[in-house]
């Protein structure tokens, strides 16, 4: 149960806030123009459930009567096979020179040639096949899901290694800041208005070497290959049991009584980082990526393959995690996928990129943020939560890295284009088609056009707004303007590159715009927040800030970007970024004589 929240300054019309809003208090939130088709649905929300299609009765053709002379052949033949006993078959582990486990020679429907790694000549060891079990359906038994994982030498995605300073910003009162539930050095886990180093993630005790943001959960992989998890864990989002027996406060008195009291009633088994149970994680496993959604979390291995766990929402409530799967509680491996080099996440959907530049989409696709129809024929809703090629790919055009906004999805290709598609009433996309009507959706890739010369080397995507860096540093924002998000001045705005309102302000940045005297070597974007590091290392942000997700120490939109300046990291360099619903994290590379226990605000 979540505590009870406090008042912000009123709320406005976001109908389409990510899964995350609703836990925690209610924060306000622009006026829109047009509204959105957007999930409504949150993790601590009470969601009607997503109708069940109903099933066609088929007929089957009864089987033919076998004739008694042949029935008596298959007797006899049943009776022998008895009588022999079949040898016994060795099961052992067969590896590599480099220690790696065997190559599946089979080949796929792939476009380009895989790699030359060599292959064992010896015959293959027979193995089991690998069952995940998921959670209760709906009548409380049990399925199970047999994957037949295999492994090939074609991926071997390189492992982060710097150890990382992690700072927190934000809300807080659900956990997701990872603070723990007490106060430590004076100072409680919550309402953090500028950058506080988590002292629960030492980079000598902990080394975290890779970060993740969802809309009220975090995930982080360590040097030592373990993955640590923190926030709303409603849908099993953070891979592990956090049942509490503890009792829950109320903020508001809280706030009101003693200031000294340690205890803010947070779950500490929710805001506390912890590793997570293996599921169907091997000891070979070596983990080189993390992502989240909202309700969700994902992993990347080296050997190219995706593990994940939680679950997807849809505007209707849960849809499931995978098709007789409606909460996944620990790792499974997600099945087709082999040979993944870049996974990317949304608010309910996932992009992943094999190998061969080719991307695979799954998750919530009403907002055609797959790519696809999200609801097939035969398949029904669920049939979304198989991964499925998105796109045409072959030798002269591929895939080479992947984005997602909340409802919309991008991949950059061997050309530097940007290719993007799904919700688009913001334009977020970057293409003007019907932008500012509810329904406005690009139902496939689409080539973005204005981006065609840019030279875009990163994009990244918050809830109707997108921003992206050039190989030459530009920085490039569009889409929803009422809450800053896209960082440009007010006199900027012109008939030509915007939709205004009644009142004459605007409301959309219809293409990419160049925001002025920023130059970046990162660029990542939160629900309706930004962020931009240069090159030495100074981190910026901008947009809305009623959670204090901006850094800035106020509640005030942040109208351009503005550096994010205290203690905490006035001297660091900060090398990531990232934003989910209500908070926000910064890294920078661990620096012994530069990381004070406690700090910031």
């Amino acid at each position: 149960m979540a505590p009870k929240a406090k008042q912000t300054k009123a709320a406005a019309d976001k109908a389409s806030k990510p899964a995350a809003a609703a836990k925690s208090k209610p924060s306000a939130t622009k006026a829109a123009a047009p509204s959105t088709a957007a999930p409504k649905a949150t993790s601590r929300a009470a969601s009607k459930p997503a109708p069940k299609s109903a099933a066609k009765p088929t007929k089957t053709a009864a089987p033919p009567k076998k004739s008694a002379p042949a029935a008596k052949a298959k007797a006899a033949a049943t009776k022998k096979a008895a009588t022999t006993k079949a040898a016994p078959v060795e099961k052992k582990t067969v590896r590599n020179s480099n220690g790696k486990r065997p190559i599946d020679d089979d080949d796929g429907d792939d476009e380009r040639p895989a790699s030359s790694s060599s292959r064992l000549s010896e015959p293959r060891p027979v193995k089991k096949p690998r069952v995940a079990r998921g959670a209760e359906g709906p009548t409380g038994w049990r399925k199970q899901v047999v994957l037949k994982r295999r492994k090939r030498n074609v991926v071997n995605n390189p492992v982060p290694t710097v150890p990382l300073d992690v700072f927190v910003f934000g809300e807080g009162s659900s956990g997701e800041l990872g603070l723990g539930s007490k106060k430590y050095g004076g100072k409680k886990p919550i309402d953090v208005k500028r950058p506080r180093i988590n002292h629960n993630l030492g980079a000598k005790e902990v080394g975290v070497v890779d970060v993740a943001c969802g809309g009220m959960h975090a995930i982080v992989l360590t040097k030592d290959n373990r993955i640590l998890t923190w926030g709303v864990n409603d849908d099993k989002a953070l891979g592990r049991d956090t049942t509490w027996d503890g009792g829950v406060r109320d903020i508001d008195a809280e706030d009101s009584d003693d200031e000294d009291d340690d205890d803010t009633g947070i779950n500490p088994l929710e805001s506390t980082p912890t590793q997570i149970d293996n599921g169907e994680l091997e000891e070979g496993d070596i983990i080189c990526k993390v992502v989240a959604t909202d309700s969700a979390s994902f992993l990347l291995t080296t050997d190219g393959f995706v593990f994940g766990w939680g679950t997807f929402r849809g505007a209707d409530g849960v849809i499931g995690f995978a098709k007789d799967i409606k909460v996944q509680p620990t790792p499974m491996l997600i099945a087709p996928l082999q040979d993944i080099t870049d996974i990317a996440c949304g608010s309910n959907h996932v992009l992943a990129m094999d190998v061969h530049g080719k991307v695979w989409t799954w998750g919530s696709g009403g907002q055609f943020q797959l790519g696809r129809k999200p609801v097939t024929r035969h398949g029904g809703p669920t049939a979304t939560l198989t991964p499925q090629p998105c796109g045409m790919f072959g030798k002269k055009h591929y895939a080479v890295k992947v984005a997602a906004g909340s409802y919309h999805s991008f991949y950059i290709d061997n050309h530097h284009n940007v290719w993007s598609w799904g919700l688009n009433n913001y334009s977020q996309t970057g293409h003007y088609d019907d932008t500012g009507k509810d329904d406005a959706m690009v139902l496939q890739p689409k080539l973005v056009e204005s981006l065609k010369d840019a030279n875009i080397v990163v994009v990244a995507g918050g809830e109707h707004h997108s921003v992206a860096r050039t190989k030459d540093g530009k920085l490039l924002t569009w889409g929803r303007v009422d809450g800053h998000q896209v960082g440009q001045p007010a006199d900027l705005f012109n008939e030509d590159n915007a939709v205004f309102d009644e009142n004459k302000k605007p409301r959309i940045l219809l293409e990419p715009t160049q925001v002025p005297d920023v130059n970046t070597q990162f660029v990542a974007a939160g629900v309706d927040t930004s962020f931009a590091i240069d090159v030495a290392g100074r981190v910026y942000s901008w947009g809305f800030s009623a959670n204090y997700q901006t850094g800035q120490g106020t509640t005030d939109d942040i109208e351009v970007p503005t550096l994010i300046d205290n203690s905490a990291i006035r001297d660091r360099e900060i090398t990531w970024a990232g934003a989910g619903g209500q908070y926000s994290i910064v890294a920078a590379e661990h620096d012994e004589d530069d990381s004070p226990e406690v700090n910031g605000n």
